[in-house]
């Protein structure tokens, strides 16, 4: 009797894109190549080419599919309520995909919805009141912690036995005598409590907004 296969899906550049995006996400940035990402969809890494220039291209496409996931600052509402909503998107985007932070800011990746979003952001603190010279700073302040916030992360990612390697190594070096307040700090990370129900981006972002309140409530 004889066997049926199953057709393949055709190719397409969003299928593509997305099959790369999976692919960066469970194995890193580094595992990215054409012939790898052709091995996922089931053709020979020659046929991606027909719907991609390059790997280049590839990159510019996952980042606009992360850029996606996030949303600017809405034109409605109160700036501070909007600008807030828009950095836990964006935060939230960059957590989920913790390879993007780094390529986001590389100068030769600068995409489309990043300038979009960097411009009305500037917008929305422009239009609030804001000086162009305090929207300077603030802007940077902003942009400063939502990325730098989410690489700081990125470096805290750890397997259960890398969490537990970490642990016992903590508790050799960092010990209570030498070190009693970076030892409290430490148990912290290891144990459950109600630090773990307050988001820390989330409160720097709080306190940088109501620094900025202060400003514009005093000019």
């Amino acid at each position: 009797m004889a066997t049926t296969t199953e057709p393949r899906l055709p190719l397409s550049r969003d299928r593509i894109l997305h099959a790369a995006l999976t692919l960066v996400d469970e194995g890193g940035i580094e595992l990215l190549t054409m012939r790898k990402l052709g091995q996922e969809l089931g053709f020979e890494a020659m046929s991606l080419y027909n719907h991609v220039a390059n790997k280049d291209e590839v990159l510019d496409g996952i980042l606009d599919l992360v850029l996606g996931e996030s949303e600017p600052p809405s034109l409605i509402g109160d700036w501070d309520a909007a600008i807030r909503t828009s950095a836990v998107s964006v935060h939230g985007a960059l957590r989920r995909h913790p390879w993007s932070c780094t390529l986001v800011m590389a100068p030769g990746r600068i995409r489309p919805a990043r300038l979009r979003y960097m411009d009305l952001l500037l917008g929305r603190l422009r239009e609030a009141g804001f000086s162009a010279d305090t929207t300077y700073h603030a802007y940077h302040v902003l942009d400063g912690h939502i990325f730098g916030f989410s690489l700081w992360e990125t470096s805290h990612i750890y397997t259960a036995e890398e969490a537990a390697n970490l642990e016992a190594k903590f508790a050799h070096v960092i010990t209570a005598d030498a070190y009693p307040y970076l030892h409290e700090h430490a148990q912290q990370h290891f144990s459950e409590g109600p630090h773990r129900e307050v988001s820390a981006f989330e409160l720097g972002l709080d306190l940088i907004l109501d620094g900025l309140k202060k400003i514009h409530d005093a000019a």
